[in-house]
């Protein structure tokens, strides 16, 4: 199913440039966070941005997807605004959701990306729900359901495959297996491949590197072709790593680490952004050029940081309109 062909090295660049945003964003909220200017805790995904980028460069902003807590990679890759995602995190009136979401719960409507959410495995009804909306409106629109190994082990994901199987739905599940469920191993929580819990409802299903941008984007966009012309749901496990814990705030509140330095050290040769600067040069890119794509990078995120900074807190009696819809009570 997998095609060879891999991204021109102009899409390449879109993609490294969309990848260095979302790492550098999530360094700058960590250290905002750490340092005081943003309220509550952050969930990253860094060392996760290829599989974020790779299955949303094949997506419009007609088609939806869901998230995970750890969402910011999705959000940004579906063609959020960095400016207004900051202000949300900052819990500012300018922020996406204006304010009153904050960083597990990200969302644009106008651009497919119905939300992240705090609630593990949440997103897998929604994204099932979503894709028989599409079914019916039979418009072409697929959903894209994010949600790593954690989840996996969730009732939900068998009670949406079911359906979606059932149905023929037009949804891609994608599994960040990242090796860890919070702070446990995924090796003593979860048994078996996880790929293989789609083969009982017949949903093809394939384990790819989730680090390679190049086999995240061929493969996801072969997937994808298949999905809108019919075929039905498909899985995709995308094997990774995170480089940092599970939130920010961990090392004040674990007595001991769950893992060791050596291990983050060993995985980082892995990188997903070093592999594709790389993959950069090798294809006739220079190093100025390069260079140029993480300047550029660190300036959208410097400005975004400042936009939320700057930001004015959300007015008391907003809280009513933005949680009902015109005419409720």
């Amino acid at each position: 199913m997998a095609s060879n062909q891999f991204p021109d090295i102009n899409e390449l660049a879109s993609f490294y440039l969309r990848m260095q945003v979302i790492r550098k964003a999530e360094e700058q909220l960590l250290l905002d966070v750490r340092q005081g200017r943003a309220p509550g805790q952050v969930h990253l995904s860094d060392g996760q941005e290829a599989i974020a980028v790779g299955i949303c460069a094949h997506l419009g902003d007609s088609d939806q997807i869901t998230s995970t807590h750890r969402g910011h990679g999705h959000f940004l890759a579906k063609g959020g605004d960095v400016k207004a995602m900051f202000a949300e995190i900052y819990g500012k009136a300018e922020g996406i959701c204006g304010g009153m979401g904050g960083s597990m719960h990200v969302a644009d409507f106008s651009k497919g990306i119905v939300g992240a959410n705090g609630i593990v495995g949440a997103g897998l009804g929604i994204a099932t729900g979503a894709a028989f909306a599409n079914s019916l409106d039979g418009d072409g629109r697929i959903a894209v359901c994010f949600f790593g190994d954690g989840a996996a082990n969730q009732g939900s994901l068998m009670e949406c495959m079911n359906i979606a199987a059932l149905w023929n739905l037009p949804i891609l599940f994608v599994c960040e297996n990242n090796g860890y469920s919070e702070f446990s191993p995924s090796a003593t929580v979860t048994s078996g491949v996880i790929a293989d819990r789609a083969a009982p409802f017949g949903i093809p299903a394939q384990r790819i590197d989730g680090n390679d941008i190049d086999t995240v984007w061929s493969v996801s966009g072969q997937v994808i072709a298949d999905i809108r012309g019919g075929g039905g749901p498909a899985f995709i496990e995308a094997e990774t790593y995170r480089f940092s814990g599970h939130f920010s705030a961990e090392e004040m509140v674990l007595a001991t680490p769950y893992r060791s330095e050596d291990e983050i050290v060993a995985r980082r040769q892995s990188d997903p952004l070093v592999r594709t600067r790389s993959a950069l040069l090798e294809r006739g890119m220079s190093e100025d050029k390069v260079a140029a794509i993480e300047a550029d990078a660190e300036r959208e995120v410097a400005d975004a940081s400042a936009f939320g900074e700057a930001g004015t807190p959300p007015d008391a009696g907003s809280a009513h309109p933005l949680m009902f819809a015109k005419g409720d009570r």
